[in-house]
């Protein structure tokens, strides 16, 4: 005789249920894909799967020569090239012991303030929209075009501008095109209220993110967890003011290091946006300052074959998104014997494992939203 069950009834309630979320694209900046163990509507366990994007930056730096990796590190982060352009370069000039015009210097510090406030705008729009607050990525992306438009016009290049090049940038800023800048920074200002009003004074909004997803300060540590997100949980360190770069150093009075103590995701959107709103600042106090400099070169005269002396150096940036840094080893040919890039995703992400277990996963888009990645930066 033999005995089949077809159903287990109330069993089932004590079971563990594995749920993979992803791998898609819309709803997580990036293809990325989250294993999950459940009991009942409550997450036991969180891992974050990664690869699905990757392309092996880090070794093609090796086959390129120092004017082509500026194009493979332009593009990990999608929202912040601009930035991730300027850390190799850095590292570059740091090996050659040569000195930027100051003209360019100024003209880095403004254009990063602007790739800054781009990036922060993306999330500051998508964010509402992952909790079902479709409203704000229509404001957020009105305000993108604007600087888009500047950015566009000296570049030729919407979002990989390729405008950075080892001593300095490409070519001079157009004729006009200062108070264009000007012009688009103070719209821009003007419209800001939005976020202020619309989704921060939004009752749904506070009660989906106030105390959701609380990320302590020693997990930061634990994890190297960097930029808003880190500052979120009363980390106090910004590397434009710590280890001050580029303009920096004359710019602290405008400069703001903005923290939160609460660790929330209410607390990381909120650095965000203030973040923004200083940025914007910084980026007025550079056009102050661009309007005041007499004319002059805007990069350094390079020969032919470009190659770095014998050594290594590291260089690090605040990239919208945290830490981005470069560790650079030359044998003294026109490529990079190593180039090894640390970026901010790829640590911010980790947090996941501390940050869902515990929560419902109603819950989850909420925080994974908050930790404002682009999974190319994780799988670079």
């Amino acid at each position: 005789m033999t005995e089949t069950t077809v159903g287990i009834g109330g069993a089932a309630e004590s079971t563990d249920m594995v749920l993979n979320i992803g791998p898609q694209h819309p709803s997580t900046h990036g293809v990325l894909r989250l294993r999950l163990v459940l009991d009942g509507e409550r997450i036991q366990s969180a891992e974050p799967v990664i690869g699905y994007m990757h392309r092996g930056a880090e070794k093609l730096f090796e086959a390129r020569d120092y004017r082509q990796i500026i194009m493979l590190a332009n593009r990990h982060d999608w929202l912040s090239a601009f930035s991730n352009e300027l850390g190799v370069v850095l590292a570059v000039e740091r090996m050659l012991g040569m000195e930027v015009p100051e003209r360019a210097v100024w003209t880095r510090t403004l254009l990063a303030e602007l790739n800054r406030i781009l990036n922060h705008l993306m999330f500051l729009g998508s964010y509402p929209l992952e909790l079902g607050g479709i409203t704000p990525i229509f404001y957020a992306f009105r305000e993108r075009e604007d600087l888009q438009h500047v950015m566009e016009e000296i570049s030729g290049g919407r979002m990989h501008y390729m405008f950075n090049r080892v001593g300095g940038l490409k070519e001079d800023l157009p004729a006009g095109w200062l108070g264009r800048a000007r012009q688009a920074v103070a719209e821009v200002r003007s419209r800001m209220n939005v976020y202020d009003d619309l989704v921060l004074g939004n009752e749904i909004f506070r009660g989906r993110t106030r105390d959701v997803g609380v990320l302590a300060r020693e997990a930061v540590h634990a994890y190297g967890v960097s930029g808003p997100i880190a500052r979120a949980s009363g980390v106090d360190f910004d590397l434009r003011r710590d280890e001050p770069y580029l303009a920096y150093p004359e710019l602290q009075d405008v400069l703001k290091v903005v923290t939160r103590q609460e660790g929330d995701c209410l607390a990381r959107f909120e650095c965000l946006l203030e973040q923004a709103h200083n940025s914007l600042a910084l980026a007025d106090a550079c056009l102050d300052r661009l309007d005041e400099l007499p004319a002059g070169p805007i990069n350094q005269r390079l020969p032919k074959v470009l190659k770095a002396p014998e050594g290594h150096t590291y260089a690090w940036t605040e990239n919208p998104l945290g830490l981005n840094g470069y560790y650079l080893v030359s044998k003294g040919e026109k490529t990079p014997y190593r180039l090894k890039l640390r970026s901010a995703s790829f640590n911010n992400i980790q947090a996941i494992t501390e940050l869902l277990p515990g929560t419902l996963v109603a819950d989850m888009v909420a925080i994974l939203g908050s930790l404002f990645f682009v999974v190319g930066d994780i799988d670079k």
